[in-house]
């Protein structure tokens, strides 16, 4: 049994812990490490497995959910794996987590349920009231791992939904942002088929997000992913938004990397922060 996101941890004695050595990389990290410090007093580590981006952005979005986002009250959501294969057939070749004798026929039925258990959880969370009551509620679905992943395989299609969507968009002439270009002109990914075959489908198996698809979950979110990158530190990347144009009303998560692989998330904002 692994904890999927660990107890806090003060956030420079973390630092002081990770990064001794007195070499430029060590130097930069602890400088990053302060920086973040000015706002956040704490950091939990997110377990480190391909869904790591996932695990962080959606425990940041739940743990200061206060209501259910609009894309997730609208009464078609759950019907988008039946709408979106009566579309297009290759979404039968979507790979669910290993599941040994699942026939491809039944994927709709089963993404259905990850997309109605992302809904419950979402709202069950956002209705709590209490921060303490709030916070165990967001552990508690981090500590199941059957739960957990079936989440992140409803964030993944809804990445597929998302890029389907701007695709179309792009190809119809209308105003798309500039990381959807990005998106399609990978040799690997030129359309929304072959983004599901060659990443989509390897998230959380051999691979984890790439820049580029980062920007693809803050828009399926609906929400602005702030990322302080440690190693940027001292240059103008070192706050990274995705998107880096967001909508105004679109809620912010922030989260931690050191090498944009694996994300950590800082807890508790200083008070004067928050004044």
């Amino acid at each position: 049994y692994k904890l999927s996101v660990s107890p806090e941890m003060d956030i420079m004695e973390y630092c002081r812990k990770e990064w001794r050595g007195n070499t430029p990389a060590a130097k930069r990290m602890r400088k990053g490490y302060e920086a973040v410090a000015q706002k956040f007093a704490s950091i939990r580590r997110i377990r480190g497995d391909n869904y790591c981006a996932f695990r962080a952005t959606l425990f940041q979005a739940l743990s200061q959910a206060t209501q259910l986002p609009r894309w997730l009250q609208s009464e078609d959501f759950t019907m988008l794996p039946e709408n979106l294969l009566s579309k297009y057939d290759w979404i039968k070749q979507w790979q669910l987590r290993q599941k040994p004798g699942k026939r491809m026929g039944e994927i709709s039925d089963e993404i259905k349920e990850y997309l109605i258990l992302l809904r419950k959880k979402w709202k069950n969370i956002s209705e709590i009231k209490g921060p303490l009551e709030k916070q165990e509620a967001c552990d508690k679905v981090f500590k199941n791992e059957e739960e957990e992943y079936s989440l992140y395989e409803a964030l993944k299609f809804l990445m597929l939904n998302t890029a389907i969507e701007l695709y179309n968009a792009d190809k119809s002439g209308r105003r798309v942002p500039v990381f959807s270009w990005l998106l399609f002109a990978r040799d690997t990914s030129p359309n929304p088929r072959q983004l599901m075959h060659n990443h989509l489908n390897h998230i959380g198996h051999s691979g984890g997000l790439e820049q580029v698809e980062m920007f693809l979950l803050a828009y399926a979110l609906q929400y602005t992913i702030q990322v302080y990158r440690l190693y940027k530190y001292s240059t103008d990347e070192f706050i990274t938004l995705y998107p880096n144009d967001p909508e105004e009303d679109w809620p912010v998560v922030t989260l931690i990397t050191e090498d944009d692989r694996h994300y950590n998330i800082p807890v508790r904002m200083c008070q004067e922060t928050m004044l």
